[in-house]
């Protein structure tokens, strides 16, 4: 079955109510990748004139122009053009959970309308690269994905509001690798003799910095400089959680992180952050740094793990998706995400296994 997106657009509109033609992102971006007006009008299957005239339109628009041209030196983005196109980034990253989570929800209005219905199965998970690929690889499913905070997961799995949660804990388990107070939150609402861990993925996190670190930063030590801003998560994600145990670990006072209260909600939203010169430094997974052309100083590994009830694992929909993981193909997938490895993705261990290895 085709599934259906939700990809949001601008609308910007003069004092005369004139809506002005929102292909300028792509055209920006072109011209940011390639550098030149003509391959950046080539590339997204428009004339040169018509982008020559687009970008002459938004210039008058602003009163400003968006790309700076040079005879035999191509064409670069000006200061206002890579602010407008840094902030439609940080703009959809910042709102992909949500917007897949609304696609999750009519994809499955649209499934159940069809005859053939497949089983259904409704996973609340933290959000990620990896479980972001999901949709593409469960056909044979209705997977109703829905992206909530590490500990709301949980929470959904015990109310019977979902049939699996996905949540992130360091790597090297309970002895070193976990705080009391994440251990507690994360163990109050794990039932060890009920819930069964299905392993999923490996990712990286660590901090992102722009390309060719120009501040020479090299660890969380470097965070309390003067000279350096810093992105945060919000308070209820992963990221932040692993953060402050990562803090906590090598003695540094987060009070003096020039930064730290201020957040973003996804991944790619801080790295979009730092490439547009924002903020020097923010936490993320590889992924995210690799998307957005900066560099990554890695500080630790998580597992991503989902949990269910052991009886959920007999489920027709919960037994094709942990083929779906186990496929040879969706694990290609998974290998193709910087920083991520599909280890022991899909393999079935106990609660105990995790939380006091």
């Amino acid at each position: 079955m085709k599934r259906i997106q939700v990809v949001p657009s601008w609308s910007f509109r003069d004092s005369g109510g004139n809506q002005l033609n929102p292909q300028l992102f792509s055209l920006l971006g072109a011209i940011h990748e390639t550098g030149k007006l003509t391959e950046a009008t080539k590339k997204i299957g428009i004339s040169y004139r018509h982008g020559w005239n687009l970008l002459n339109t938004w210039a008058a628009f602003f009163g400003l122009p968006l790309v700076d041209m040079q005879k035999g030196k191509g064409a670069t983005l000006s200061a206002l053009g890579e602010k407008l196109l840094w902030a439609e980034q940080r703009v959809l990253a910042r709102l992909e959970p949500q917007l897949d989570s609304l696609a999750s929800e009519l994809n499955l209005e649209i499934h159940r309308a069809l005859e053939g219905v497949n089983p259904l199965l409704r996973l609340h998970a933290s959000y990620g690269y990896a479980v972001a690929l999901l949709p593409d690889f469960s056909s044979d499913i209705q997977l109703d994905l829905q992206y909530k905070s590490a500990e709301d997961t949980l929470a959904s799995l015990n109310r019977g509001v979902c049939d699996v949660a996905g949540f992130h804990v360091p790597a090297n388990g309970r002895a070193g690798g976990m705080s009391d107070v994440l251990y507690e939150t994360y163990s109050r609402h794990l039932k060890p003799r009920v819930h069964k861990i299905v392993k999923f993925i490996t990712r990286q996190q660590g901090l992102m910095v722009k390309p060719g670190n120009p501040e020479q930063i090299a660890g969380l030590k470097d965070l309390v400089r003067n000279d350096v801003k810093f992105i945060n998560r919000q308070k209820d994600s992963g990221t932040r959680a692993l953060l402050d145990e990562l803090l906590i670990r090598e003695g540094v006072n987060s009070k003096r992180i020039n930064g730290f209260a201020d957040e973003e909600f996804t991944h790619s939203a801080v790295a979009a952050f730092v490439g547009a010169g924002m903020a020097d430094v923010g936490m993320g997974v590889k992924a995210a740094a690799s998307q957005f052309g900066l560099d990554f100083i890695p500080l630790s590994s998580e597992y991503y793990l989902f949990v269910c009830h052991h009886k959920t694992l007999k489920q027709e929909a919960m037994q094709r998706l942990l083929a779906s993981i186990r496929s040879e193909s969706f694990q290609a997938a998974v290998q193709q995400l910087p920083g991520y490895s599909p280890d022991d993705c899909g393999e079935i261990v106990s609660i105990d296994s995790v939380f006091t290895g």
